[in-house]
């Protein structure tokens, strides 16, 4: 699959409206909470900021707690919907980092060819519209088979733990390599994009957030190296995601196109 120069991307996506972004995001109502609290998190499906639709749970394969008593299902029936917004809560326990997820069932949607592009376009999937250019293919609509993954992180009391880095066994995800809360505006974090259980390669990563008083945070754009791991710099602080969809074109299925899994990581900067 041919790559495009990252500075090209940069200059795509500031032209392409946001409107067409759908991202999935864990986010609590708070990242640095008390032992023996208890912490709504919602599950936004549409912007880093804004929910367009919920999630039923009849969509999940999995939720899960990573704390320092271990990985813990939480049960879908303490899944909730309100108008556009999924969330569940859960109670901390001791000290410690935990570690969130949620991972979708796969869905489908088919696209019209400029929609499909755009898309491509607007959401980081710079690989996948060049070869359609390439293959004389943007004028072709799209069947996509796409499922999301996403995980947050929160930190309970004063004490940081090892459960930031536990890998979920989901599709897709992010994993990071170092416990982004012992780390302070400045820092760079890195992170391995993993799909279907392998660090992925020259996979381009999109990363940003919201500061504490609501600014946006300039989205930046890297690629994972030969080990499959991203760097990124955390610029300032505030609430921060890194996210990726991994694409790849189908041969000889008979319901899709392309096949997508996308994958968040949601956490503070202090």
């Amino acid at each position: 699959m041919r790559r495009v120069p990252v500075g090209a991307v940069v200059l795509l996506l500031t032209a392409v409206t946001a409107a067409l972004a759908h991202d999935m995001f864990l986010k609590p109502e708070q990242f640095f909470v008390a032992e023996q609290r208890e912490v709504l998190v919602r599950l936004i499906n549409g912007t880093f900021t804004q929910s367009e639709n919920s999630i039923a749970r009849t969509r999940l394969a999995d939720v899960s707690i990573v704390s320092p008593a271990g990985r813990e299902a939480v049960d879908t029936s303490r899944w909730g919907v309100t108008g556009d917004t999924s969330a569940f809560r859960f109670r901390t326990g001791a000290q410690g980092t935990y570690l969130l997820g949620a991972s979708t069932r796969p869905n489908m949607i088919a696209l019209p060819a400029k929609d499909f592009n755009d898309y491509l376009a607007s959401d980081g999937i710079p690989d996948v519209l060049e070869e359609r250019r390439v293959g004389g293919e943007l004028a072709v609509n799209a069947r996509e088979r796409y499922s999301k993954h996403v995980k947050a992180l929160v930190q309970v009391g004063q004490t940081r733990s090892e459960a930031y880095g536990t890998v979920l066994g989901y599709p897709a995800e992010i994993v990071p390599l170092e416990n982004p809360y012992t780390m302070k505006a400045g820092a760079t974090l890195r992170v391995r994009v993993v799909v279907d259980g392998k660090a992925v390669a020259g996979q381009f990563v999109l990363s940003g957030g919201r500061t504490a008083s609501g600014g946006r945070i300039a989205q930046q754009s890297t690629r994972s190296d030969a080990a499959g791991i991203a760097a990124v710099k955390l610029t300032t602080p505030g609430t921060w995601y890194i996210k990726f969809i991994r694409m790849t074109k189908l041969s000889g299925d008979a319901e899709a196109d392309y096949e997508s899994k996308w994958a968040t990581l949601t956490f503070a900067v202090q």
